[in-house]
């Protein structure tokens, strides 16, 4: 089995993930050039720790269209190496960092100089988990024959609110904030 190091060693950078996308990836990056980082001394804390972060994705996730440029934009200030791997590729690291039973992404993986795991984040921020939660209790059952047209419109009025609405590229920043100050 192999280590999340060795799966971060044969990981792509962020950068060439996000060049390579071939779903929602105009998405992607006008949240990357849109998010300012808040100046609240967080990159100053995390260069003088020796993290790595490997984050478990897939381009055609809403989520992750959101959350991996905001974390790459911190990742990027802080000097920090970002890399990717994918889900579906090899379910078997994904599997160990289920998400209530499932394999949810982004997970993002963070690693200490020796590649060890120290933490981890995802797959959403509190209040985006809220949201998605509200949106999803307006869909009719699994059974009703407008399911897949109703779940297609909750869908689109998430991926709209992820590029558009700042303030949840901010809630996944602080919420990732949290969690690293937790480990460093």
């Amino acid at each position: 089995m192999k280590s999340e190091q060795q799966y971060f060693e044969e990981g792509k950078s962020i950068q060439a993930y996000m060049d390579e996308m071939s779903t929602l990836k105009e998405e992607s990056f006008a949240v990357y050039e849109q998010f300012q980082l808040p100046e609240d001394g967080l990159v100053d804390k995390l260069k003088q720790h020796s993290l790595h972060f490997l984050t478990i994705t897939e381009d055609w996730c809403g989520d992750a269209m959101m959350i991996n440029p905001v974390i790459r934009k911190l990742a990027e200030a802080a000097h920090i190496d970002m890399r990717v791997t994918l889900r579906d590729a090899d379910t078997d690291l994904i599997d160990r960092h289920l998400t209530n039973g499932g394999r949810a992404i982004p997970m993002i993986l963070i690693l200490n100089e020796q590649g060890e795991l120290v933490g981890k984040w995802g797959p959403r921020a509190p209040e985006v988990q809220q949201m998605v939660d509200e949106l999803r209790a307006t869909l009719p059952d699994k059974e009703d024959p407008s399911f897949a047209e109703k779940q297609k419109e909750v869908f689109g009025t998430l991926r709209k609110s992820y590029v558009e609405d700042k303030s949840l590229w901010s809630y996944v920043y602080e919420s990732f904030k949290g969690r690293v100050l937790e480990v460093i």
